[in-house]
């Protein structure tokens, strides 16, 4: 993760009935289409490894079938919500799983609701529309936008709440947050205050899924310092070159666009890190307001594996992948790291923008969705999956401090316990594909397993 503000990760967790649940709507717009089959296959259940079943069990309280289950019916959840949506524009006010894994439907209209029910979901009736929400969370995040850096750093993140039909501000539990002076001419919102913002965060290297980068070579001896991240996912493009997709944070020269080489650490030698790759492209806000990096990976990373469809674990464990995802409020949510192995939990908001401040002081908007799974320092650019499903990478997390989980979880249970950023998938590379103007990662693909079984 890169040392940015402290509220870089700061996303609240939402309670156990998933209070921050939020609306079922493409990221970037309607725009954005999707290639994938309705129901992409799985892998089965004894296909899981076993330190992913652990997870599950200890974080989830699931068993693997239950696990691959409920991501499957959120996807179908989705595909639903997103028809229903595109007919009912005026009336459609969300979707999510319930805890126990129903499928709800929000409408403002009883009528509406009938349509609902009759296809054999939930119902539930709210007083304003997803696009009274959204348009709600836009001004909020405009006026965010405009403030002064001093003013504006203790507010950590909106969701949407569509459950409550409101907005859900996280800002930091100091002088400054409660002094925020919020625009009156926005209705619903809710302020939830958390930890402090903190100071400056160290991050400490991991083995297997992470790399280095800096923005000087690792011999120069002005070299301050190394930026530690994850790999994400492994990818290729219509020209077969070997791609993997991490976070555009972690690329040292972001601010400027320029290169940035990647290295596997050795870490009782670390100017003599093996190269894997370089960063090719890095998005951080911008008009998509992602926060995503495609590393071009050399013959080294592509002899070591990655050309296959599969992230790790720690302890060499591998989790095969056989398709994308989107993220739907309630959807079960694991994702990978060498600090915290296999970590598990549930998507707790599918619409979350934060305004994040590069090193250079410059604010980013970045939009995407929180997880209950806990994320520790060095995860960022780190893949996040539902069931066997590729569904975002890492941005964030407001436990990237932590030594371990378990202290984590201890220490923010009074804020609603863990919490992390995940940038979704699919517009990632739907932005990918519209930015590449036929080159480098035009036509781009995550590896996946051709047939599931």
């Amino acid at each position: 993760m890169r040392k940015l503000v402290a509220r870089r990760a700061a996303v609240k967790a939402a309670s156990a009935g998933f209070a921050a649940t939020v609306l079922l709507a493409p990221l970037l717009g309607s725009g954005i289409a999707s290639s994938e089959p309705v129901a992409p296959l799985q892998l089965s259940a004894d296909a899981l490894p076993g330190e992913l079943v652990t997870a599950l069990s200890r974080d989830l309280g699931m068993t693997p079938t239950e696990y691959l289950d409920r991501a499957a019916r959120a996807q179908q959840l989705r595909d639903y919500a997103t028809g229903f949506r595109a007919a009912n524009p005026d009336t459609f006010a969300g979707a999510w799983l319930t805890p126990e894994g129903k499928a709800v439907v929000a409408t403002t209209d009883a009528e509406a609701g009938k349509l609902v029910t009759a296809a054999g979901y939930q119902t539930h009736l709210a007083p304003i529309s997803a696009g009274g929400l959204e348009g709600a969370l836009v001004q909020l995040s405009q006026w965010i936008a405009s403030l002064p850096p001093a003013i504006s750093a203790p507010i950590s993140s909106i969701a949407i709440d569509a459950l409550n039909s409101q907005l859900v501000l996280n800002v930091a539990n100091t002088g400054t947050g409660h002094m925020l002076n919020l625009p009156t001419l926005i209705a619903t919102i809710k302020v939830v205050l958390s930890p402090g913002g903190g100071g400056p965060v160290e991050y400490k290297p991991m083995g297997g899924d992470t790399y280095i980068t800096a923005t000087k070579d690792l011999h120069d001896a002005d070299l301050r310092g190394v930026d530690v991240c994850s790999f994400g996912f492994n990818s290729t493009d219509a020209a077969g070159n070997a791609l993997n997709i991490s976070a555009g944070h972690c690329n040292p020269n972001v601010d400027d666009g320029g290169p940035a080489t990647v290295y596997v650490p050795n870490v009782r030698d670390i100017p003599n890190s093996p190269e894997v790759g370089t960063f090719a492209r890095a998005v951080l806000g911008g008009p998509a307001s992602l926060d995503y990096s495609v590393i071009k990976l050399n013959e080294r990373a592509v002899n070591a594996g990655m050309d296959q469809p599969r992230v790790r674990g720690a302890e060499g464990t591998t989790l095969t992948l056989t398709g994308t995802a989107e993220p739907v409020t309630g959807a079960p949510v694991c994702k990978t790291g060498q600090s915290s192995t296999f970590t598990c939990g549930f998507v707790s908001a599918d619409h979350v923008e934060t305004q994040l401040f590069t090193e250079a002081g410059v604010s980013k908007t970045i939009r995407g969705f929180a997880s209950t799974a806990c994320t520790l320092g060095g995860d960022s650019g780190g893949a996040i999956v539902s069931g066997t499903l590729a569904l975002g990478i890492t941005s964030g997390s407001n436990a990237s401090g932590a030594p371990n989980c378990t202290e984590a979880n201890t220490q923010l249970a009074p804020y609603g316990g863990t919490a992390s950023l995940g940038v979704p998938i699919r517009p990632i590379l739907a932005d990918i594909e519209a930015t590449s103007g036929g080159g480098l990662g035009s036509g781009i693909m995550v590896r996946t397993k051709p047939n599931a079984g």
